[in-house]
């Protein structure tokens, strides 16, 4: 009667946990995704200056150049529970710390205020993504079960950065010069609502520690490392331009229709709401390709899912850029419509542009199992590089803002074309493993030395 009640009692922990990880998983995107329609707030205070706008994302991202190898290694010092809890705790200070910067007025003062605070939750997000898919797999048991949560926790990621920007546009409306961060505060006070009850969930949850290094455990000597291995470190910057071009595109798109000058002036109503509810059918869309990829994914290697996407985010892409901006097309009644019943048109590169969810959803699996591929116990450590070149959703839309300032938003999509080109020639030729005859497995390494 014990050992059943102990069996019942681990379980409903683990649907708790389970729960409360499909939270992080979607407050993940969320926190990741209120960077760039927010931007816009501030971008409209500095006399419509995107690159400032764009600040926010930047910060966010960058913590994880500093925070990915230090959260690896965080989950063997003090395990997945307590690294959980101080990212939670961490992401409720960066949201109020945002929060703050709406207190005061929208000048040079809070603006840093509000950087800040974008580069606290950067650390949070980090910290959670190194966590949520080892615990959710954990959690379910490996195997297929433990895939099927992460891939419904990916879902639910996929549904939170859809609905982000829309949220956020709806609640900003037409930026005005009084428009300020007190806007969003209700999503901001939600979040940290999230995070709180996310912490006190997980505290009373037992959750599994098979990484935590014991006392007097002896360590795993490497004698080589993830960049010994050069379709590893060729999937290394593919990973840092593949985040840029996932926040680029949506990014400068919701910049661009928030501009109603340079979008064409097709936009009728509130143009960063129907920024934002354009930019949430990119995310949709990306909760289609993934979806669909899991379907097809037995079938359909990793390699050849990755050319098909690259090469057709290039077509598109250059679509959108070679499309004038007079060629308009209407929005549909169910993603926008006016208080009074009005529609909007955008131009017709936008709906390109969005099209291009479907070619990102796929490409972050596709391009770690391929740089991953023959690793064997450095896998762990690759992990941590890559978690750190999420750096490049950051930089990259950055730079696409300098190239915006100068030359235009739709000419600044030829460093994504450039960038997608670089993900089509990995998938033909960067991804082949030149160096399989390293040994990879601690066994084989003991063989050698037997012999």
């Amino acid at each position: 009667m014990s050992s059943q009640s102990n069996t019942g009692t681990k379980t409903n922990g683990n649907v708790v946990a389970i729960i409360a990880m499909f939270f992080m998983f979607a407050m993940i995107s969320f926190v990741t995704n209120l960077a760039a329609p927010i931007g816009t707030i501030w971008g409209h205070h500095f006399a419509g200056n995107s690159f400032l706008g764009m600040l926010g994302n930047m910060m966010n991202f960058l913590a994880y150049l500093f925070m990915g190898i230090p959260a690896g290694n965080l989950l063997v010092k003090i395990g997945y529970k307590k690294t959980a809890l101080w990212a939670m705790g961490i992401g409720i200070i960066g949201l109020f710390v945002q929060w703050l910067s709406g207190l005061g007025d929208s000048g040079i003062g809070m603006f840093i205020v509000y950087l800040i605070g974008a580069f606290i939750c950067g650390f949070c997000v980090c910290m959670l993504n190194t966590v949520v898919n080892p615990m959710l797999n954990l959690l379910g048991g490996g195997g297929n079960k433990g895939n099927q949560l992460i891939q419904t926790g990916g879902a639910l990621n996929s549904l939170s950065g859809t609905l982000t920007p829309f949220f956020v546009g709806a609640l900003i409306g037409q930026l005005t010069a009084s428009t300020s961060m007190g806007s969003v505060a209700p999503l901001l006070w939600i979040a940290m609502g999230v995070f709180a009850f996310a912490f006190v969930v997980i505290s009373f949850v037992a959750i599994p520690e098979p990484n935590l290094v014991k006392k007097g455990q002896a360590k795993i000597k490497y004698e080589h490392s993830p960049w010994s291995f050069r379709h590893t470190v060729l999937g290394v910057v593919g990973i840092f331009i593949y985040v840029g071009i996932e926040i680029g595109i949506p990014g400068t798109l919701n910049f661009y229709l928030s501009d109603q000058t340079a979008s064409g002036a097709g936009v009728i109503g509130d143009a960063s709401t129907i920024a934002g509810a354009i930019v949430a059918v990119y995310w949709f869309l990306m909760l289609v390709g993934r979806t669909l990829s899991s379907a097809i994914s037995g079938k359909v290697s990793s390699r050849t899912q990755l050319i098909a996407v690259s090469g057709m985010g290039i077509l598109l892409v250059l679509a959108a850029i070679f499309t004038s901006k007079d060629s308009l097309i209407g929005v549909p009644g169910f993603i926008y419509t006016g208080a009074s019943g009005e529609l909007a048109s955008v131009p017709m590169s936008a709906f390109f542009l969005v099209l291009c969810g479907l070619c990102t959803s796929v490409m972050w699996g596709g391009i770690f199992n391929l740089a991953v591929e023959g690793l064997g116990k450095y896998t762990a450590q690759a992990s941590g590089i890559f978690m750190m070149m999420v750096v490049g959703g950051g930089v990259i839309p950055l730079v696409q803002q300098l190239f915006a300032g100068s030359v235009g938003y739709m000419p600044s999509y030829w460093l994504i074309v450039a960038c997608l080109g670089y993900l089509f020639i990995y998938g033909i030729w960067g991804c082949i493993n030149v160096n399989k005859d390293i040994p990879v497995s601690l066994e084989e390494e003991l063989k050698e030395e037997l012999v």
